[in-house]
């Protein structure tokens, strides 16, 4: 297997992380994950790592986002055909590092039935936050 890279977010990356968010299910523009929107979470102290394979293709993504008190690792994820490989190790623990160098805890979310992304977390000390559930309200124009 090639060796992937992993680089920080580019403006000129932006339609390729569009289609790796929409192919993987992650997110994309289509729920609000804009060019502007990431330019604004990372000048707001955040980060999106891109992980590349050597055809410059987009295989892996994590975005941190925080709000001073907690970063959130959102639309974390490998491309299928390169998982198995401890790509997804390699991804977080690079975006651990930035998370602890900003000096915020650390939470993401994941869905209660994917199993690998939950035994990966639990290796790297993510516990389970209680009873909570997750709610969310996307259209922001509707009281």
């Amino acid at each position: 297997m090639e060796f992937p890279r992993i680089i920080s977010y580019n403006p000129a990356y932006f339609d390729r992380i569009n289609e790796f968010w929409n192919e993987t299910g992650l997110g994309g523009s289509y729920r609000g994950d804009s060019k502007a929107i990431i330019e604004e979470t990372i000048n707001a102290g955040g980060h999106l790592e891109i992980m590349v394979n050597n055809n410059d293709e987009v295989i892996g993504t994590s975005w941190l986002t925080n709000d001073k008190r907690r970063t959130y690792i959102h639309h974390f994820g490998i491309a299928e055909k390169y998982r198995s490989n401890g790509l997804a190790n390699k991804l977080l623990e690079h975006s651990l590092k930035l998370a602890y160098a900003d000096g915020y805890q650390v939470k993401l979310e994941v869905h209660k039935d994917n199993l690998p992304a939950i035994s990966l977390y639990k290796k790297y000390g993510f516990k389970y936050l209680g009873d909570y559930q997750v709610l969310i309200k996307r259209e922001i124009d509707q009281l």
